[in-house]
């Protein structure tokens, strides 16, 4: 197997390449993007014989093309993906060599299935796997596969936090701030809604050392591909912060003030966009500002029915933001290459992947999953 991962010098891609050199059917990892300063790479990469690096921009049709040809899956860590996925899938489709992606922006999402990309990887006779890192990913996943044990699906939540102190370079403050902006999707009453991000606030518990979190409704896809693939789900919901507290209290507030707006606006002769300004100063934190604990986490909640009784799951998960982004596109290219995935076109985790399967390997890989599950009565007795 040869993969290429795209954004492979940034945190998400090398979690994802040092999973892949560990399997014995990769014989190789090229690691593109377009900061080539073999620096950035960890030490089980850079020495690595398995691995190379090469520059290539994800904004080059043409040299992306000629860049996938010789692999056997593609995987896309260059965010942010609302940038960067949909042109790269296209590219994808030309080389007729399968992807696979962690985005997590739903405009991308929507792109994928709504144009012509579908039916062209159907005719490629290669697969589109959208969504593929934590969430979305993982928790999709979670879902489908509580979902396989109820006989009817009513609620999935789907609740995240990320403490800054592990969020990382690049594109993920781009993303965290782009999420908020506008109206995001979500699944309510058996309907797609658009709310205004950031609204819908409560706070919600999770594994320590995150405690109680405030979240808020965020533009995540899961509203838009669930509802496709768990038949019956009335609601299905996605909302997440940045921790600590004063982060999202902050990005909210900017938000409403206009920073986070990208019409450009005039200040003294030169043209400003209010985004890419406050996109930079976040990316400058004064070093005596609580970043919080190094961990990020995760918690699903699926409730439905199972032989005449009201059964709900949660699960929670905390850990580190790159390994937990980049364990799940690993497994998920791993699974494409020797077979178990078999849909073509586009298509999301849980239309694709074999709950089982993946949630025993991403255990053997050393994830924790707390569990629970309560049974009541549908009288309430």
């Amino acid at each position: 197997m040869q993969a290429l991962v795209l954004g492979g010098a940034g945190d998400m891609g090398q979690a994802a390449a040092r999973d892949l050199i560990k399997q014995e059917q990769v014989k190789k990892v090229i690691l593109g993007d377009i900061n080539t300063d073999p620096g950035r790479l960890h030490d089980k990469l850079r020495t690595n014989e398995k691995v190379s690096l090469s520059r290539i921009d994800a904004n080059d049709h043409n040299g992306l093309v000629s860049a996938m040809r010789d692999a056997d899956v593609v995987i896309n860590c260059a965010g942010p993906f609302y940038k960067t996925a949909v042109a790269v899938a296209k590219a994808a489709v030309e080389a007729k060599v399968n992807y696979i992606d962690i985005c997590d922006d739903y405009e991308a999402v929507s792109i994928l299935y709504a144009s012509g990309i579908d039916n062209a990887a159907k005719e490629a006779g290669i697969t589109i796997l959208t969504g593929m890192g934590s969430d979305p990913g993982t928790n999709n996943v979670i879902a489908k596969y509580y979902a396989n044990q109820l006989d009817r699906v009513d609620e999935i939540a789907l609740y995240w936090v990320v403490s800054i102190a592990d969020l990382g370079e690049g594109a993920a403050w781009d993303h965290s701030l782009h999420m908020v902006t506008g109206k995001v999707p979500q699944y309510l009453d058996g309907k797609l809604e658009y709310v205004q991000g950031g609204t819908g606030e409560e706070t919600v518990k999770f594994l320590e050392p995150l405690g109680a979190c405030q979240i808020s409704y965020v533009g995540h896809p899961q509203p838009l591909t669930i509802p496709r693939y768990i038949e019956g789900v009335k609601t299905v919901v996605i909302k997440g912060a940045l921790i600590p507290t004063w982060v999202d209290q902050l990005i909210k507030e900017q938000n409403k003030s206009g920073f986070l707006s990208k019409e450009p606006v005039e200040v003294k002769g030169t043209k400003v966009v209010p985004y890419d300004l406050t996109l930079r100063l976040w990316r400058a934190i004064p070093n005596n500002r609580d970043k919080g604990p190094m961990a990020s986490g995760m918690k699903m909640i699926i409730k439905g029915e199972r032989k005449g009784k009201q059964v709900t799951y949660t699960a929670d998960i905390v850990g580190r933001t790159a390994a937990g982004t980049g364990l799940p596109v690993s497994i998920a290219a791993l699974m494409l290459y020797s077979g178990d995935v078999k849909v073509k076109g586009v298509v999301a985790p849980e239309g694709c992947i074999d709950p089982e399967k993946f949630l025993a390997a991403l255990l053997k890989r050393g994830a924790k999953i707390h569990q629970t599950e309560t049974i009541t009565s549908m009288l309430g007795l």
